[in-house]
């Protein structure tokens, strides 16, 4: 996934994995439902993986100002 911010015009370039969490903050997931998620898709992915890399990539995007807290 490519995501373009409009205002500097920088790309973005996701892997899967940010992608996944990327897609399921756009539908309104939660932590705990982005974990899941990642653990569907990666099913060796522990929990508490998921929840650490969930945060990781959701304070990235945060930072990067590509999302916003609700």
């Amino acid at each position: 996934m490519v995501l373009l911010d409009e205002v500097t015009g920088r790309y973005w370039q996701l892997n899967r994995t940010a992608a996944l969490v990327l897609r399921s903050l756009l539908d309104g997931a939660e932590p705990p439902d982005m974990a899941r998620v990642l653990r569907e898709a990666y099913p060796r992915l522990t929990a508490e993986r998921a929840e650490t890399d969930t945060a990781s990539i959701t304070r990235a995007l945060t930072e990067a100002r590509l999302v916003v807290p609700a």
